[in-house]
């Protein structure tokens, strides 16, 4: 491998702003990889969408960012790595692609001792029931219950990840998998089944006591992706690394959003604003 290949960026896509959380965990592991992110969010969400269509946008958005120079993909997007992942290993041979719905289940897998996991994601990932399968791979046996949790993406988004009205909303969902039965039949790992979600996971933690492991898939999926650049000898030997930002729509509520999933300020004149077809 040629310290120019070595020295590409990872491209990361999303249908919109929620796959930040996972180029902030790629930040945060692989400080000296350049990244190039790519939200859609022209067409977001994704989740309303047929598989047939969520593929489709996923292989062009893929071709915007294989045009810019990148050495392997990461879809942060939960809907596109469900529908979509199979479809572009095919379509771009050669390119290492990465999505988030397996590393976090395996890491649930073991992360749970009693075996007993609750997936929470958008209704579109609970029906296509992805990561109960992907779950059951890494640890058969397991009990694994999906639960839709449709207003904790508006809540992130509004930048409500804290306070009495988030804090109702979550025990809402996670009453009758966490709270209310009794201790013996409760679940005793939170898979966190949306890239939305760990801007959650501070509350998450507080609500659910020390009990409950919480997996969170973007932070594993950076953990994949660092062992994949090792395995593949693709890892850079620059110092720091880079971000680009592009966007199909909206780059100032890109801007805006961003700022609740990731650490650092974001301006719209950071954003590159695309077409991908």
């Amino acid at each position: 491998m040629t310290a120019k290949t070595r020295d590409l960026p990872i491209g990361v896509f999303d249908s919109g702003v929620g796959g930040l959380t996972v180029l902030k965990a790629l930040r945060e592991r692989l400080p000296r990889e350049s990244l190039v992110y790519l939200g859609d969010t022209a067409r977001l969400p994704y989740g309303t969408k047929s598989a047939a269509a969520v593929s489709h946008y996923a292989v062009q958005a893929t071709h915007a960012l294989v045009a810019t120079g990148i050495k392997a993909l990461v879809v942060a997007d939960n809907t596109s790595s469900a529908h979509a992942l199979e479809t572009l290993r095919a379509e771009f041979r050669g390119l290492p692609v990465i999505g988030v719905i397996e590393p976090g289940a395996a890491a649930a897998g073991h992360a749970s001792a009693a075996g007993r996991i609750a997936v929470i994601a958008t209704e579109s990932t609970v029906q296509a029931g992805t990561y109960p399968r992907a779950v059951l791979h890494s640890r058969p046996g397991a009990q694994v219950l999906s639960q839709a949790c449709p207003l904790f993406v508006s809540m992130v988004e509004e930048g409500m990840v804290d306070g009495p009205i988030a804090e109702q909303i979550a025990r809402h969902y996670l009453a009758s998998l966490f709270l209310d039965p009794p201790q013996q039949q409760r679940y005793d790992c939170l898979l966190l089944g949306c890239t939305h979600f760990p801007a959650l996971e501070p509350m998450l933690r507080r609500i659910l006591g020390p009990d409950v492991a919480i997996v969170d898939s973007a932070t594993t999926s950076a953990s994949a992706v660092e062992d994949l650049l090792v395995h593949r000898r693709l890892a850079t030997h620059r110092d720091q690394g880079s971000v680009r930002y592009m966007a199909t729509d909206a780059p100032e509520r890109f801007a805006r959003v961003a700022g609740v999933f990731v650490s650092w300020p974001l301006t719209a004149a950071e954003v590159e604003l695309i077409d991908i077809g």
